[in-house]
């Protein structure tokens, strides 16, 4: 047998060899796995790894936009008439919040640690100065001393008379700084004098500027994959105690800024807001691409504000006890030292419509104004995502009162804040780098088939060839030496 022959037989047993094992790899998906149990071993909460110096100190930078609602016609609404909002904004502010007093357990499962957040004023990304613009809106610290004495004849009394004293009415004309950071409430101030742990000053971010909202208890995911930076503990305690079942009490998932790796499409992601005083849970929408890397979207169903007709789970949310709001808001109340503050997507976004007819300037859209996680499926990580929460306060007619004798009864849009984050562009390019390294190791099996088809094809050419030329050989052969004239 010639070269030649022999090479196209090494051919086709290399076909073979490649072909069978490529079948062989791609079912028990070897490489898959490996890459699947590497990522399992390396996204886990412990010095000196890249997924604890990304959890401890998130580098894509952070912004935090505030919008406000301008009330155009206080004395109508008074009258009782419908409000004409304006909306006035962003106010951007930088959102730094790295974790602060990181300490690990012995064994190195758990890991607590503080989220201070600092805010520093974008003016390049805000319209307007937030130390000048005047914005008109309802004055909390008054609807909240209403709320609160409306159930006692003699603080009624008392209460108007201050609210009198003071000239203080329903509505009041404050800068965008000192609604956000604070400023000295006259109201607040006089009840101050009397009840000294009534803080004289009000701000919706009021001494929330360079401090943390508690101490948080994390597992690794040294243990389970699963329960990468899931909380345990939240200010001591493994539950919430402001709702009025236990289902809704529940500290459930992360704190929304990590998720486990190797998420899938048909997962719940749980996390939880202490802003929202709640868990909070979101499901996968779509497939999209973020600066080139793969993401699912998770976002916020309906069913998650819905009222008890539409998901018998919220009614833990009712307070007081069967006293429920309609879909797509939430009374945070309890969790605000009484104030009468409703939570909601911005301009009412999946709520009732009864809420969006009550306003004029409400106009409620999916691109702007709804909540949603873009997440890389392999890694876990946060590639872009958008928090976006309004505030509202619930004002009625209280007797006793002439601030409120004749207005309607309205959840009252006061601001709303799209907190959002984006993946900057050196991150960005390491996470491309992994993710390339992976397609790569995944794409073995296949390379591998496609060398084997190569090899097949290349066997079948040289096999018809030496047929063709074994054919023209033998009947060279048969032919007679010399040729009769």
């Amino acid at each position: 047998m010639g070269i030649r022959p022999g090479v196209t037989y090494t051919l086709g047993i290399l076909c073979i060899i490649l072909l069978i094992v490529s079948i062989a790899l791609l079912v028990s998906q070897v490489f898959l796995k490996t890459v699947e149990n590497y990522v399992k071993r390396e996204v886990q909460l412990k010095n000196g790894s890249a997924a604890f110096e990304t959890w401890e100190n998130p580098p894509p930078p952070i912004y935090m936009q505030f919008y406000f609602f301008n009330v155009t016609n206080p004395k109508e609404v008074l009258q009782g008439k419908k409000p004409f909002l304006e909306e006035r904004g962003p106010y951007t502010y930088r959102e730094y919040k790295p974790k602060e007093n990181v300490t690990f357990t012995d064994d190195g499962r758990f890991v607590s640690a503080v989220t201070p957040k600092t805010y520093v004023f974008v003016p390049e990304l805000s319209v307007g100065n937030p130390e000048v613009d005047l914005i008109r809106t309802v004055n909390i610290p008054v609807v909240t001393i209403i709320n609160m004495a409306k159930y006692s004849s003699f603080r009624t009394l008392l209460t108007e008379a201050l609210l009198t004293f003071e000239s203080e009415g329903l509505f009041t004309t404050r800068t965008v700084h000192e609604l956000l950071w604070g400023y000295i409430d006259p109201v607040l101030a006089a009840i101050h004098l009397i009840l000294s742990d009534v803080d004289e000053y009000f701000g919706l971010y009021n001494k929330m500027n360079g401090t943390d909202d508690g101490d948080y208890l994390f597992l690794t995911g040294k243990m389970n994959y699963k329960n990468f930076t899931r909380i345990v503990k939240w200010r001591g305690n493994q539950s919430l105690d402001w709702w009025t079942t236990d289902t809704c009490n529940m500290i459930n998932g992360t704190d929304g800024t990590s998720f486990h790796p190797l998420i899938t499409k048909n997962e719940t992601l749980h996390f939880f807001s202490s802003d929202l005083c709640r868990s909070l849970y979101g499901t996968f929408e779509q497939e999209l691409s973020v600066k080139g890397i793969p993401v699912f979207r998770f976002v916020l169903p309906n069913e998650v504000f819905a009222n008890t007709s539409e998901n018998p789970a919220n009614s833990g949310f009712c307070v007081p006890a069967d006293n429920c709001l309609g879909t797509g808001v939430l009374n945070v109340s309890v969790c605000r030292q009484g104030a009468p503050i409703i939570l909601s997507s911005p301009h009412f976004y999946q709520a009732d419509q009864k809420y969006i007819d009550d306003i004029e300037g409400m106009h409620p859209s999916k691109t702007n104004h709804e909540t949603y996680l873009d997440i890389n499926p392999l890694t876990g990580l946060l590639i872009r995502a958008a928090k976006r929460v309004q505030v509202n306060v619930y004002i009625e007619q209280v007797t006793g009162f002439h601030q409120t004798e004749n207005v309607q009864s309205l959840v009252f849009p006061v601001m709303y804040l799209n907190e959002s984050v984006l993946i900057d562009d050196s991150s960005a390019s390491k996470v491309h780098s992994m993710l390339l390294l992976t397609e790569v190791i995944t794409a073995i099996p296949f390379m591998m088939m496609s060398l084997g088809l190569l090899f097949g094809l290349i066997f079948i050419i040289l096999a018809c060839t030496n047929r063709n030329e074994d054919k023209e050989g033998s009947e060279a052969e048969r032919a007679p030496l010399l040729k009769s004239s």
